[in-house]
């Protein structure tokens, strides 16, 4: 199996014949690498093994990065030749798991071919969403079995587990897209979206389908919904822990499909990282620097009315409230000294711990006014220097959404990263006469953690759950499953990165009038700083003040034809005045969300999917056909123009 190089992911059958490694065009596997030899090395059959020989190469060969001349493979042997590397593997004695167009491939197993085997790795709502598609679009043709360590039986049920048993159960309110929620199956809906369990806070826009608005709701409220619907399901078998990928081996090459959804810190997608490969960061990068914000997350209670919270959101940069009724997290973007400071101490050993920034952990208010981690035991630090830097900035952006101190409940963190994924489908095992082959697939946030707000993810994981469970309920026909397969599952997939990439950039740079380009984060530690004193006593917090309500007062115009019940000037006024002059400029210069990029439109898996779309067909020409403009819009052989006569357009494509 081709591990890095050229022949990454590709893979040769191995049978009595030789197999000869070297850079001359003859040889089996050509080494483009100029470290290679002409004929660098050969894999013979000597004794019912496998031996790999060294061919007098100028520059040696090497398995497990040791020189070897001879040396019998053994299952999971890595050899370099060159600067390409490759890896022997074995699925019983004498048989290698590999293709490379020089065996055809087995039969599918004889046990029920009609069964589709698959195994999803986390229990969130995007791989309980896949498991709950996927069923229903292939009833009684699918096997699922999903896994998560959360989870806990009580009695005959499967549930979630609590504080106490180790779970910090995410309260976050989320924004599910139309386009989304959508796309679930009417008993999804049903289950997610009853009386008084969802909010319409933010306005019908370009992402919004059929003018219905998006859907604010309670994380934690998404999993317990679908964890029942996929209790009731019999084909769907949950199974209350973490799945050790090296431990079940063995089980899972006995199925078609691994969906992992098990985060963005996957465990499971590292070890078959040589599959998908390894992400890149460097495309996201100012000044040398991999661009990445620390954001807190501070549970309230808003008393604010929704268009209020959404004007003063919208507005700047610094904080964003995403609430269900008033109630949700109110996220504060951190400058980097703040993240600094985002830090726990044990009170026992009076040590500090950055729990609350690295892991994270929610800290929830006690009866003494403490956060406290229930995790680790620390205490959120700055809540006890009352007078800190930090903690004055929060108390400014609660006093902006009009919350009370008291009415803060819970701190925690979020950090919006950006990286590029090279691939999201990759084919884990080729099918042999003892197993189906399998497939796997990174969904969620194992596939695009790279949200440009928190609660973003849920969307894209929705997105890329949908588009998945159609590809398979098309593809599934009981033969092994293909590569060509997942074509329009991989472009809807980089179609989702590519938004989010695109997205996350805008929401954590702004470009001045001069073109410079800077991180919004430091655009804020610099509205930080002290002004000099000739600004400082020139009323500078008045100017600010008039500059934000301007602003505010723009984008009111824009939204008012969508959001009734926006607030006046003089409202707006006496609520901002309250500020402080520091916190006002900051706001400022923070800029407003750039709604045009951050928001637009969101990926249309549909258009990966249609069933109806037209297919070109050359109409045979003839002395009476006359020659017409390729450019010509009005010429019926120009895709995506106006159809042509019966023959020009072919029937509905599978």
């Amino acid at each position: 199996m081709g591990r890095t190089g050229p022949f990454t992911g590709q893979s040769v059958l191995l049978g009595t014949a030789p197999l000869r490694f070297g850079r001359k065009s003859d040889n089996d596997v050509v080494i483009v690498s100029t470290k290679a030899s002409r004929l660098h090395a050969e894999i013979v059959v000597e004794d019912g093994s496998y031996v790999l020989h060294d061919r007098d190469s100028r520059n040696g060969t090497h398995v497990n990065e040791q020189r070897v001349t001879r040396h019998v493979l053994a299952s999971g042997d890595v050899i370099r030749i060159g600067d390409e590397t490759f890896r022997f593997e074995t699925q019983e004695a004498m048989e290698t798991v590999m293709d490379l167009s020089q065996a055809d491939l087995p039969p599918a197993p004889a046990a029920d071919p009609g069964l589709l085997r698959v195994t999803v790795v986390g229990g969130g709502p995007v791989g309980l969403a896949f498991a709950l598609l996927l069923e229903d679009a292939l009833e009684g043709n699918v096997a699922l079995t999903v896994y998560d360590g959360r989870w806990t039986r009580r009695g005959s049920e499967v549930v979630w587990k609590d504080e106490t048993q180790g779970n910090v159960r995410r309260q976050q309110v989320v924004t599910i897209q139309s386009r989304q929620y959508l796309a679930l199956t009417e008993e999804m809906r049903e289950a997610l979206f009853g009386a008084g369990q969802f909010s319409e806070m933010w306005p019908v826009g370009p992402d919004s389908v059929a003018g219905r608005p998006p859907r604010n709701i309670r994380i934690a409220y998404i999993e317990d919904r679908l964890l029942e619907l996929a209790a009731r399901k019999p084909a769907i078998r949950l199974v209350p822990r973490r799945l050790d990928v090296e431990e079940h081996e063995a089980r899972t090459a006995q199925e078609h499909v691994l969906v992992i959804s098990d985060g963005g810190r996957s465990r499971t997608r590292e070890h078959y990282i040589d599959r998908f490969g390894r992400a890149d960061s460097s495309v996201y990068s100012l000044d040398g620097e991999h661009l990445h914000d620390l954001v807190l997350g501070l549970r309230v209670k808003s008393p604010l009315p929704d268009p209020t919270s959404v004007l003063l959101t919208v507005s700047q940069n610094r904080f964003l409230l995403n609430s269900l009724r008033g109630e949700g997290f109110l996220n504060m973007r951190l400058t980097r000294e703040e993240a600094k400071a985002v830090v726990g101490i044990d009170p026992e050993r009076q040590v500090f711990a950055d729990c609350v920034a690295a892991r994270p952990c929610v800290m929830s208010r006690q009866e003494d006014n403490e956060f406290v981690c229930p995790t680790h035991g620390t205490l959120f630090l700055p809540a006890l220097l009352r007078g800190s830097v930090l903690w004055k900035r929060i108390q400014e952006g609660l006093r902006m959404f009009g919350v009370p101190e008291e009415d803060l409940s819970a701190i925690t963190s979020f950090r919006l990263d950006m990286v590029q994924r090279p691939r999201f489908t990759a084919q884990l095992r080729r099918a042999t006469a003892s197993g189906p082959g399998t497939y796997g697939f990174l969904l969620g946030d194992a596939a695009n953690a790279i949200h440009f707000w928190p609660g973003r993810g849920l969307n894209s994981g929705l997105a890329s759950a949908t588009s998945l469970a159609r590809s398979l309920s098309r593809a599934w026909r009981g033969r092994p499953l293909r590569d060509a397969d997942f074509i329009r599952h991989e472009a809807a997939m980089s179609m989702l990165q590519y938004r989010h990439k695109s997205r996350a950039w805008n929401a954590m740079v702004a470009t001045d009038d001069k073109g410079v380009t800077r991180a919004i984060k430091d655009i804020i530690a610099r509205s930080t700083e002290p002004l000099p004193d000739a600004r400082a006593g020139a009323g500078e917090g008045g100017s600010d003040l008039e500059g934000l309500l301007e602003r505010i007062a723009a984008i009111r115009e824009r939204l008012a034809p969508r959001m009734p019940g926006l607030p006046g000037d003089e409202e707006l006024r006496a609520h901002l005045s309250a500020l402080a002059p520091s916190t006002l400029r900051t706001l400022r210069e923070s800029g407003a969300w750039d709604t045009l990029i951050v928001g637009g439109e969101e990926v249309d898996i549909d258009l990966f999917y249609q069933s109806d779309a037209p297919v070109y067909v050359p109409r045979p020409s003839g002395p009476r056909d006359e020659p017409r403009d390729p450019r010509d819009p009005r010429d019926p052989r120009v895709l995506g123009h106006e159809p042509g006569p019966p023959e020009a357009v072919a029937g509905p494509r599978g």
